[in-house]
């Protein structure tokens, strides 16, 4: 039924204009029925939907975690955590416990063939194991906060001096300090409610 009623409209459209004019407006109203249900889902009352991760809203791609590419998700000290519960990992993506000793899904100590525990591997913060891998000299300076999932999302841009961001285009200022710019982000989910 509507078929008809747009065509109607399109005829009546062109019949009153130019060509170039017709195809501007059809250019226009074609953008701007789309860029409604695009606005309508990107802002959510509540929630800040995010181009990779709830409450990043710019294009900067995600700091490596030793999970691959999981979400860089950090605790208050900037040591990687799963992103799914929370629960710490090690610098090789392991489930740890407070030892720091790696932990089987079952949630076991890992084993040796021989029945010992597997040794702790190291833990770095994500923002330092970054300047170690790409070899310069990173910082966490600033923050800003978004409501993630009924929480508050801590978002902390990985500084450094470098002109080009992970994605290796131009990096930005962002929230970093004394001439360094956005080189990732990661976050920390707190348990303060939204």
């Amino acid at each position: 039924m509507t078929e008809p009623r747009v065509g109607e409209a399109l005829e009546r459209l062109a019949a009153g204009s130019s060509r170039r004019g017709f195809l501007g407006r059809l250019g226009s109203a074609i953008v701007g029925a789309s860029a409604a249900g695009f606005v309508a889902k990107a802002i959510r009352p509540g929630e800040a939907d995010a181009y990779h991760f709830c409450g990043h809203t710019y294009t900067t791609d995600s700091c490596p975690h030793p999970m691959g590419k999981a979400l860089p998700r950090i605790d208050s000290n900037g040591f990687p955590l799963r992103p799914s519960d929370g629960h710490p990992v090690d610098n090789l993506g392991r489930l740890i416990n407070q030892r720091g000793e790696p932990l089987g899904s079952d949630g076991r100590v890992l084993r040796d063939p021989d029945g010992r525990p597997l040794p702790p591997a190291p833990r770095t913060p994500i923002c330092d194991n970054v300047g170690a891998k790409f070899g310069f000299e990173t910082s966490i300076d600033g923050s800003w906060y978004r409501c993630c999932a009924g929480r508050v999302r801590k978002l902390m841009d990985c500084c450094s001096y470098s002109d080009t961001r992970i994605n290796g285009d131009a990096a930005l200022t962002g929230y970093c300090y004394q001439g360094r710019k956005v080189f990732c982000v990661t976050y920390l989910d707190t348990n303060v409610p939204c």
